[in-house]
């Protein structure tokens, strides 16, 4: 796979351009930066840009997908951990700050940080130390934050879900991407680059083009997975193209589409509505009745023995007591 740094940056629409020329301009500056867009976009690649146009260009460039960690997990790939810390912790790991020292490091979906998180890094930003889990050391670094998300941040803020300090010192400078829709005439262009990539990684010759149905498809598709789905799109029509000689002129955009797809709703899935009132009904009551209800058969077979009957229900005596007193069943024994 390519490194983000040897992926181009392709386009001419003005609103694409005009990102090339923000990024410029913050790349220089030591100070974090937030890359706004929807999936598949090319946030990372804006990042790689932005460090690889900075001073700290020759030191590391370290990307971490926030939301592919669970919180603890999260914690010590930034921050590292000691010996110890927790179980399966045998020795001291260095987390991502401590590797991108002197250079940049990538934050993808930031939203989905827990507020234990954001705190940490914000105290990074402000004061450029840490420590790692379970260690009491302060470890300085020196590291440029690029975050990034496809969430509204100051919603989320307003909402308490995201720390308006932390989004604050992150948006001194927000580049927020166009959708693919938005650049129409940077959609074929993208579709000829992967179509060609794509030939020569199959051994093929050439590229023949697109038939005037093929590029009409393309153009009047939205793309709601931006240029990740266009890339998807085109290598698969290259793949499946049965003549090399000729124009692609079958493009499928739902890979999954067939005759015999399996239906989208399963047994399991369907709701028997027969089972509902047909009308509104007291949710409460018709728990405790069906609990009362169970209570008793249990009783019943068992012969009102109530040890009995708590061991058939998957309870312990007391608890069982404790419905009988709920529901006045105790009369039921006599």
């Amino acid at each position: 796979m390519d490194k983000p740094q040897d992926q181009q940056l392709i386009g001419e629409s003005p609103a694409f351009l005009e990102v090339l020329e923000r990024v410029s301009r913050v790349a220089p500056l030591n100070r974090a930066v937030l890359v706004i867009g929807e999936r598949g976009t090319g946030k990372e690649l804006i990042a790689a840009r932005i460090h690889f146009l900075s001073g700290r260009w020759d030191y590391p460039f370290i990307k971490m997908n926030c939301a592919a960690l669970a919180e603890s997990l999260l914690e010590t790939e930034l921050f590292g951990h000691e010996a110890g810390s927790f179980t399966g912790a045998g020795k001291r790991r260095h987390g991502r700050f401590e590797l991108a020292h002197k250079g940049s490091l990538f934050l993808d979906e930031l939203s989905s940080t827990s507020t234990g998180v954001q705190e940490k890094v914000l105290r990074v930003i402000e004061y450029g130390e840490f420590e790692r889990v379970g260690g009491s050391e302060t470890i300085r670094t020196d590291v440029r934050i690029i975050g990034a998300t496809n969430e509204d941040l100051p919603t989320l803020a307003r909402a308490g879900k995201f720390r308006a300090d932390l989004l604050d010192r992150l948006a001194f400078d927000v580049i927020t991407l166009p959708p693919l829709r938005e650049r129409p005439r940077d959609i074929l262009t993208l579709a000829d680059h992967f179509a060609i990539k794509m030939a020569g990684e199959l051994g093929k010759d050439l590229f023949n083009g697109w038939s005037e149905r093929a590029r009409e498809m393309l153009l009047d598709y939205k793309w709601p997975g931006n240029i990740r789905e266009l890339k998807n799109v085109v290598e698969r029509a290259v793949y499946a193209c049965p003549d090399e000689d000729s124009p692609i002129d079958e493009v499928v955009f739902d890979p999954f589409e067939s005759p015999w797809r399996p239906s989208k709703s399963t047994e399991a899935d369907t709701v028997d509505i027969s089972a509902l009132p047909d009308q509104p009904y007291d949710f409460k009551q018709q728990i405790q009745d069906e609990e009362v209800r169970l209570i008793r058969s249990a009783l019943e077979l068992c012969r009102f023995n109530q040890k009995k009957t708590a061991e058939f229900l998957g309870m312990t005596y007391h608890q069982l007591r404790g419905y009988l007193r709920k529901y006045d069943l105790n009369e039921d024994e006599n």
